[in-house]
């Protein structure tokens, strides 16, 4: 038994793939190709960023240009995920602190040259940010619509380097992971609208006549009170007076001003009940779907070749970094562990450092300000004094 299961881990080893591992180390422009398919595209070049402990293993690929659109992919050998768990996975780093843009991927087969917002993909996985909303895209292509998830998943919108995972699975199950830790999972069916409801209100069916839908009526014993008509919303102000100058054949006859009468209670209206009669709200009885078509392969694609950054920013600097696209968990955890983990205690500290000299400075620089204020202030004050002396020194 145990050799069994050593084989089997064996087996499984030697059946995993890596078909994209990208760091953007040393000639990275042959590997990528920017999209032609727009004009005033936005520039990507390769930096380290503000904050790293290792320059080097930092490196990633960064917007450049504030208010741009930035369409940029590269090819790996085709394969489809069919019958194999697929998994997605990079680092990004908004260290501009993001206001408004993306920070996602997308998956397909499209060709590098034409690559645009239009393009048909497969997946796309990753953060997105603009004023409140702040969320990591799930999107999956479905018979040629892009499904959103019905339920969004939070992103991270720090100034860190984080690292998102999806794992999609034969069984057509997911689960999202930042920075290796759960955020969301559950099966693909229903998490996305992929399929026809099961079942469906019969169209057929119609409310009875005689159904009573309101839940409260009128009171019949609940009478209008005698008079209640008769008083007026406005009588005449009973504390005014006739000003003294008032002058009935010049002015005309003198009448009160009008207030709001205390007494007026308004159209009258029956106090309400509950309804005896009431048998709740009518629904038509559920029946299957006649258009419902169960699908064990919603995780499937016949073909995956290309990964790419379609994004609009409105301030630039974001980080990518790291990507991974496999089919091996272990391995996906191993290459978490050897990038970004290895990463983010150096790249912390160096932003913590960074904040706290800056934080100094600014204080020096508050003091100074406030030190020179002062001074000037007590110059002024200084100024008549020195203006007497000056004319008793005249007198003199």
């Amino acid at each position: 038994m145990v050799i069994s299961q050593k084989k089997n881990e064996i087996d499984a080893f030697a059946t995993a793939e890596v078909f994209l591992e990208e760091d953007f180390s040393g000639d990275w422009e042959s590997r990528w190709t920017a999209s032609k398919a727009k004009d005033d595209l936005g520039t990507f070049k390769v930096s380290s960023g503000k904050y790293f402990g290792d320059e080097e293993a930092a490196k990633g690929l960064q917007t450049s240009q504030d208010a741009k659109f930035y369409a940029s992919s590269t090819t790996f050998k085709e394969f489809s995920n069919e019958g194999k768990t697929l998994i997605v996975q990079y680092s990004v780093k908004h260290e501009q602190d993001i206001d408004c843009g993306g920070g996602y991927l997308k998956l397909g087969a499209f060709e590098p040259d034409k690559f645009e917002g239009s393009s048909e993909y497969n997946i796309m996985f990753g953060p997105d940010i603009c004023g409140s909303t702040k969320k990591t895209h799930v999107i999956f292509n479905y018979k040629g619509k892009n499904l959103d998830k019905k339920k969004e998943v939070r992103c991270e919108s720090d100034t860190l380097s984080h690292l998102y995972t999806l794992i999609v699975k034969p069984d057509n199950t997911y689960e999202v992971q930042i920075d290796e830790s759960k955020v969301d999972s559950g099966s693909l069916e229903e998490g996305w609208d992929f399929l026809e409801p099961k079942e469906i209100r019969d169209p057929e069916e119609k409310k009875p006549e005689d159904w009573v839908d309101e839940e409260m009526m009128d009171d019949p014993e609940d009478k209008k009170p005698e008079g209640h008509d008769d008083i007026p919303a406005k009588i005449s102000d009973p504390k005014a007076t006739k000003p003294d100058d008032w002058d009935d054949e010049s002015d005309g006859e003198w009448e009160a001003p009008q207030i709001d009468n205390p007494d007026f209670k308004g159209a009258w209206s029956a106090k309400r009940i509950k309804n005896p009669a009431y048998k709740g709200v009518w629904e038509a009885k559920l029946i299957a779907n006649p258009k419902y078509e169960a699908d064990d392969k919603l995780y499937s694609y016949p073909k995956f070749s290309s990964v790419g950054i379609d994004i609009w920013q409105v301030k630039s600097g974001t980080i990518f970094d790291n990507l991974l696209i496999t089919d091996d968990e272990a391995y996906a955890k191993e290459h978490a562990a050897k990038t970004w983990k290895a990463a983010k205690d150096g790249e912390k500290a160096a932003k913590e450092k960074a904040d706290e000299e800056k934080r100094k400075a600014d204080e020096a620089k508050a003091a100074e300000e406030k030190a020179k204020k002062e001074a000037e202030e007590a110059a002024k004050k200084d100024e008549p004094a020195a203006e007497e002396k000056e004319e008793e020194k005249k007198e003199l």
